[in-house]
């Protein structure tokens, strides 16, 4: 990845590729009627206009329908994902304009060299890829913004022909290195966080990155199964004496997910935290009770998590 001046003004060029809908629709399959209302009534998307009026979308729009999609098909209304939107926006650590102008190009083209090697089912030139990514960026940024984006955008496209096996690939290839990469982690921390799946409709890549995000040289976290009920979580607690313990969830929340889970952090001998997208729509409810809300953005929930263990996030 060269660093000349002429590379960083081609990925700058390359951030304001602007789309018109009905490639939009192409890229994502939500059909431009669906678009146009999403703009119209929920304030979803905003598209920039030409003088005569034709919406054109930026790369940053196509991601935003992606993410619309996908909290859709999880079964989330249409007019609560707009709060969720602005929750994951907030969330996000502010970088300097310049900065991250040229690092999104940057990821994408590492997102690129992803799907060329998937595309190719080139598990080898997989392998090198992910080394050179690591060897470029902190962990975050690495999951955040290069892998798991294109793991999410294949997930949504399985019914594509051939995207299905480039999932998969990934899936398992990803699911290897982030376990071997948490069982490292522990070596020689006796005090260790637990992290758990709140349902079984979880899917086990995100418990697993998010394990390893929240991890760090002072917090060893030991992730249980997707198996693992929910009744048996204060059990599980007493046996095992973590430091908290941490419930995972990118699900919609029942109507009784707030009372349960307060019921559980009274019972608990230690204390209890909730990560994932769950933990955005739940924020306000929780508000008060025992259950801190760690939220779903990689890069602050490891900082969140340190301050509750201390003390200092407010619950």
């Amino acid at each position: 990845m060269t660093e000349s001046g002429a590379s960083l003004a081609a990925l700058a060029l390359k951030q304001e590729e602007l789309f018109p809908i009905r490639e939009v629709s192409r890229l994502t399959g939500v059909n431009p009627v669906t678009l146009r209302a999403w703009e119209r009534r929920y304030g979803l998307i905003q598209p920039t206009r030409t003088d005569s009026g034709h919406r054109l979308y930026s790369l940053a729009d196509v991601e935003a329908v992606r993410s619309i999609l996908s909290w859709i098909e999880r079964g989330v209304s249409v007019s609560k994902v707009g709060k969720l939107l602005a929750r994951s926006q907030a969330a996000r650590v502010p970088a300097a304009p310049v900065y991250q102008e040229v690092a999104s190009g940057e990821w994408s083209e590492w997102r690129a060299q992803v799907r060329g090697a998937l595309s190719s089912l080139d598990e080898a030139e997989l392998e090198r890829v992910y080394g050179q990514v690591f060897s470029t960026y902190p962990l975050p940024v690495v999951f955040a913004d290069v892998l798991m984006p294109v793991w999410r955008d294949l997930l949504l496209r399985q019914d594509e022909v051939g995207r299905g096996s480039e999932w998969a690939l990934l899936d398992s290839f990803l699911r290897g290195r982030v376990l071997q990469r948490l069982q490292l982690a522990r070596c020689g921390q006796p005090e260790r966080v637990l992290l758990a799946p709140l349902s079984g409709q979880e899917r086990e890549l995100e418990l697993l990155v998010t394990g390893l995000l929240l991890g760090s040289d002072e917090v060893s976290v030991s992730v249980l199964g997707l198996g693992q009920p929910f009744a048996e979580l204060e059990r599980v607690c007493e046996r095992l004496r973590p430091q908290a313990l941490v419930l995972f969830s990118h699900q919609p929340p029942g109507d009784d997910l707030a009372a349960s889970l307060t019921r559980l952090a009274l019972g608990l001998d230690c204390p209890l935290a909730l990560a994932g997208e769950t933990a955005d729509l739940l924020a306000e409810e929780l508000e008060g009770t025992p259950v801190a809300c760690l939220g779903s953005e990689g890069r602050l929930m490891q900082r969140r998590l340190r301050q509750f263990l201390a003390g200092h996030l407010d619950t």
